[in-house]
């Protein structure tokens, strides 16, 4: 159990507790407007597809519209985002009480975790006497609102309810095996949630010839077909134009990089493969749609298309692992590219002696000890984790991308310290951390923690690469820049948080390493200009398109 001081971060800690363990987790909490500051976290938990169970106090249906205190109409609250909504009831004495709320409980378990996973509500009202009072029989029997029933022998659920997951279809990897090898210059490509994996990933690799380019949260970016830089690449007019695949396989949702989204478009032909049948396809470039297990999708098409497999074609299978030198023509063409291009990038972010935002993202990538997870944020942690993290095997990476909001970051990363007794790091911008404060004044109480790594760059960094920046500095700054000017170590010390601010590059790793052997929660401040940042993307991604020669 683990009590919080504001409802928003109990469900964003909730959140991050069921994105990490992968298990229902529930919040509760009082009426009123307290319920009210569940729903971004419910939101999120709805397109990411986490397994919620909100739980949500309330008054006697007739008091509602009365004017009562703390009442007012929580029916359905969250409207379409919940799994399922449920207007429990006054407890009663009814005999059979027992039985329904253990079938309750059976039904909640099973509409949250789905597939497809996610929040579910229960509205719980409740009448005075809001305690159970007497002896502790009578207390018991009040608590359950009736008669107690016994459950099943063994601790069995009430009601049984697994969770079934779509196998492949056949015909759908023979058809999906043929344009494969209908189309050597193919792509994988995944997205945050993909669930792959690695072997399954690594063998249709193998046996298609296909690289791999995987946002670093779908858990993908890491084997031998693993291409990192595919975002500075695709930026490179002249290789974007030269590698036009001929087929596109995905999974998960849509990728981070804009480049690799706009350049896929409706003219590639697309399959998207979707376990719960979902429609994550937001440029709507899909030509099929499949609903089946990923994984299992591939590992079947793979075994049709290996030699010696059911109708395999000709031409080279190499194993998963082998040299790039035996991989198929187009696979070898993407792993030198992207040799250049990792040249490129680490060439330059190890150059570079003042912090810059993209080799914070690369370092801590490459520092979190196997195992361990890594929490990012929106806004440009995420785009930079993405365009500058090499591949690396043994990481696990959490991240809000179902409605991609800053809200609850230090919250959800705290749930995820919560559910593991693995190293866990997280990546945040300045405004995000502010925005969730009260979280961080939470942290330092709590038997597990997070090392916190923060950019702060005074504002809102996002948009000095977007259009809004052309505006007049007297529009710009206040309505999208939106400096603070706040010291975050002072925030940090109110609230009994070690900190401490990395002035230079090179100290962010040691810095670290003494954070996490500090134990608890603990926050590095790296400070960064926006001008700066700006200007240095540019020059990376200029440095890529010349290392490929366009």
């Amino acid at each position: 159990m683990h009590v919080h001081l504001d409802e928003r971060s109990a469900a964003f800690f909730a959140l991050g507790a069921a994105k990490r363990s992968g298990r229902a987790v529930v919040v509760l909490c009082t009426s009123g407007t307290a319920a009210a500051n569940f729903h971004p976290a419910v939101l999120e938990a709805d397109l990411a597809r986490v397994p919620l169970l909100v739980l949500t106090a309330d008054r006697p249906p007739e008091l509602r519209g009365t004017g009562a205190n703390q009442a007012t109409d929580q029916l359905k609250l969250y409207g379409s985002a919940v799994r399922w909504f449920c207007e429990v009831g006054v407890p009663g004495d009814d005999p059979g009480a027992g039985r329904y709320w253990r079938s309750l409980a059976s039904r909640a378990w099973a509409e949250a975790t789905g597939p497809p996973a996610g929040p579910v509500h229960l509205n719980l009202a409740f009448a005075d006497p809001l305690v159970p009072l007497g002896p502790p029989a009578a207390a018991e029997g009040a608590r359950l609102g009736g008669e107690p029933a016994a459950g099943r022998a063994g601790g069995a659920p009430w009601t049984a309810a697994p969770a079934g997951v779509r196998s492949a279809d056949p015909g759908d990897v023979a058809g999906l095996a043929e344009a494969v090898r209908a189309n050597p210059r193919g792509l994988l490509v995944a997205g945050w949630g993909a669930d792959l994996d690695p072997a399954a990933a690594d063998t249709f690799a193998a046996a298609s010839g296909w690289p791999v380019l995987a946002d670093p949260l779908s858990g993908a970016r890491r084997g031998p077909a693993a291409i990192s830089a595919y975002d500075g690449l695709l930026r490179a007019p002249g290789f974007a134009a030269a590698h036009r695949p001929g087929l596109v396989v995905r999974v998960g949702g849509a990728p981070t990089s804009k480049a690799l989204t706009g350049w896929l478009d409706e003219s590639v032909p697309q399959v998207l493969v979707d376990p719960s049948g979902g429609w994550a396809d937001p440029a709507r470039a899909a030509a099929l749609r499949l609903t089946a297990d990923p994984s299992e999708l591939l590992a079947a098409t793979a075994a049709l298309l290996a030699p010696g497999g059911p109708a395999s074609g000709p031409g080279p299978h190499p194993g998963a692992g082998e040299a790039p030198s035996t991989a198929a023509p187009w696979l070898r063409d993407w792993l030198e590219a992207e040799r250049l291009a990792r040249e490129a990038i680490d060439g330059l972010l190890d150059e570079w002696a003042e912090p810059f935002e993209g080799r914070v993202a690369r370092d801590l990538v490459g520092w979190v000890p196997g195992g361990g997870t890594l929490v990012v944020g929106s806004s440009m942690p995420v785009r930079d984790v993405d365009a500058f993290a090499r591949p690396r095997d043994g990481l696990r990476f959490v991240a809000n991308r179902g409605l991609s909001g800053i809200d609850g970051f230090v919250a959800t990363a705290l749930g995820v310290a919560a559910a593991t007794d693995e190293p866990v790091a997280a990546l945040c911008g300045d405004l995000t951390l502010l925005h969730d404060a009260s979280s961080l004044l939470g942290a330092a109480g709590r038997p597990r923690g997070a090392v916190l790594v923060v950019v702060d760059n005074d504002g809102g960094g996002i948009f000095s690469f977007l259009p809004q920046a052309q505006l007049p500095p007297g529009l710009f700054e206040p309505l999208f820049g939106t400096p603070h000017g706040l010291d975050l170590t002072a925030l940090a010390a109110a609230a009994r948080v070690p900190a401490r601010a990395v002035e230079k590059a090179a100290d962010l790793v040691p810095a670290l390493d003494a954070a996490l052997a500090g134990g608890g929660t603990q926050l590095l401040v790296v400070r960064s200009d926006r001008a700066a940042n700006l200007a240095r993307h540019r020059a990376l991604t200029e440095a890529v398109a010349v290392a490929v020669g366009g």
